[in-house]
């Protein structure tokens, strides 16, 4: 059932199609915390950058497992196709309740979260049980998950700050029980780890996807958006910028490190560690891009209001995030911080300030220009170190 080296290279379509479900479920995320973003009640807006957060989480956190089994395991055995393809279900699933996660619904988002995050690590661990270090690791992760279940699973009962707060201790649950390897006392902890990258190419390009599939849905986002409102210079405008923008994260992202990732994966000593950053970087930019998209969702409907400093937050916040995760991943490819990254972010938080007294549009726009002034000094880089190898630190 093992991935072997000759396949190891490339996603298959089954995948892919998991990926289609993902941008259909990071859509509804943005679809679901931008009506609170405008609306008139303090309150509301201040929670939706919360609730951005904890409905995104376990969506990415679904797709980063589901894809770390499809990098382990032969996508072609028709036992992992099946578990593909529920998980994909099981996604879809947890979109449709994304406009009401919070006041009703609840069980139709945890439900399917705890049935795949307990479920499969048990049928893995039962199909491995002649490799034991492999179905201890999965055993492992299925009593974490099945801690971690009963708030998803209380949450989903209750509704409003209860609710909040259960899945919130719930998904740190997730997060922190992956950072320490799901440590389970007295049960078989050998040298094997969910994250390592065994294969440099494969698990790097669907990171590589995983970004895409998020500045496409930050397309379809805003695309949509301005289909259905009366087209005017502001939204125009608005569209032109977050379209901009869009290809600014993307070119920043590939520059130079996205880029050469399963080069720096396949020289690094420690697959491990390398792996488990990966990951984490590119969760950070993820956020970073749905929040981006959001801001974009507040510009085509507000473009020449006041700004609100919640709107700046998602505004500036967006990018900020992504430069934060491209930084981490620039350490993991070059083992160096990002000079030219550093200072977009301190040049996003300084304008800040003056930009509350701007327009969405302008906080917008100001943004952009931080990013493509990344862009040319990447462009400049890259005449003058043309080709950079990898180093990675471990």
């Amino acid at each position: 059932m093992l991935r072997g080296p000759e396949q190891s290279r490339q996603a298959n379509f089954l995948e892919l199609f998991f990926d289609l479900v993902l941008v259909f479920a990071l859509k509804g995320v943005v679809d679901r915390v931008t009506p609170d973003l405008l609306d008139s009640d303090l309150a509301i807006r201040w929670s939706s950058l919360l609730y951005a957060v904890l409905l995104a989480l376990p969506l990415l956190w679904l797709w980063t497992t589901t894809v770390h089994i499809t990098s382990r395991f032969d996508p072609r055995h028709q036992g992992i196709q099946v578990m593909v393809l529920v998980s994909a279900f099981g996604l879809l699933l947890m979109t449709t309740s994304l406009a009401h996660a919070f006041i009703g619904r609840g069980l139709v988002f945890a439900v399917p979260y705890v049935v795949l995050q307990v479920g499969r690590p048990l049928i893995l661990a039962a199909l491995v049980r002649g490799h034991l270090p492999l179905r201890a690791l999965y055993l492992r992760s299925a009593a974490w998950s099945a801690v971690s279940a009963v708030p998803w699973l209380a949450g989903g009962i209750l509704q409003d700050e209860a609710r909040v707060l259960l899945w919130s201790v719930a998904i740190v649950l997730d997060l922190v029980g992956a950072r320490v390897g799901w440590f389970v006392p007295h049960l078989r902890r050998r040298a094997i780890s969910a994250w390592a990258l065994h294969s440099g190419h494969h698990l790097a390009e669907r990171y590589q996807q995983l970004l895409l599939v998020a500045l496409g849905e930050s397309v379809l986002a805003v695309g949509t958006t301005y289909t259905v409102l009366p087209a005017g210079v502001g939204n125009t405008l608005g569209l032109v910028v977050a379209f901009v923008t869009t290809i600014l994260l993307w070119r920043i992202y590939f520059y130079r490190s996205g880029q050469v990732l399963a080069e720096a994966v396949t020289m690094a000593k420690d697959r491990d560690s390398i792996g488990r950053r990966t990951g984490a970087a590119h969760m950070i930019m993820v956020i970073g891009i749905l929040a981006v998209a959001v801001g974009a969702e507040v510009v085509q409907e507000r473009p020449t209001a006041g700004v609100l400093p919640v709107w700046l937050v998602m505004i500036l916040g967006g990018p900020v995030l992504f430069l934060l995760g491209r930084i981490r991943l620039e350490r993991v490819v070059f083992d160096r911080v990002s000079t030219r990254r550093t200072v977009g972010i301190v040049l996003l938080l300084a304008l800040a300030i003056p930009l509350l007294f701007s327009t969405p549009l302008v906080a917008a726009t100001a943004a952009a220009l931080v990013l493509l002034g990344i862009a040319i000094a990447d462009a400049r880089q890259a005449g003058r170190q043309p080709g950079e190898v990898p180093t990675p630190s471990g």
